[in-house]
């Protein structure tokens, strides 16, 4: 029987608050986000090619997302090690946090059975979720696709 994640969160409701390892080996909380609109976005698994367009994308926009007091914080099951080698190679410079249970996914709701190369297994759902200031969302893009995380993260926050 498949893992089946949490309900799916929508507009309104409260994010989930997390401690995870950021790519550097520091403990990031949540909490630490109060009083800022951010962007966290959720991906499978670093520097395979869709997480790397989708990285990049971000990594690019970055300028925009400062302009717009936006903050931006990725996460992935990978462990922080990985999550380095991806900051360094790609020149992200934005927050990476290392979910290896998935406990956070779950509580988002990102997690699920995905089929690639005919074979079924569970993890990640590619989502993005703006947040308000008082950890609130403000939407909630489940199965996104890589390209589409910052022009949809710009366009909300633009429109608020």
């Amino acid at each position: 029987m498949a893992r089946n994640a949490e309900k799916k969160l929508k507009a309104g409701d409260k994010a989930p608050a997390f401690f995870l390892k950021d790519q550097n080996g520091n403990v990031f909380a949540s909490e630490n986000l109060a009083g800022s609109r951010f962007l966290v976005y959720f991906y499978p698994r670093a520097s395979t090619p869709g997480c790397t367009v989708q990285a990049c994308s971000v990594r690019d926009s970055l300028p925009d997302f400062k302009r717009l007091g936006l903050k931006v914080l990725a996460i992935s099951p990978d462990q922080p090690e990985k999550l380095k080698k991806f900051d360094e190679k790609q020149g992200l410079g934005f927050t990476l946090l290392s979910d290896p249970d998935m406990s956070i996914a779950m509580a988002f709701g990102v997690v699920g059975e995905k089929t690639s190369f005919g074979k079924t297994s569970i993890g990640i759902i590619r989502s993005s979720f703006l947040i308000d200031e008082k950890g609130r969302v403000i939407e909630a893009w489940y199965k996104v696709k890589p390209e589409e995380t910052v022009p949809l993260a710009l366009e909300k926050n633009g429109a608020e």
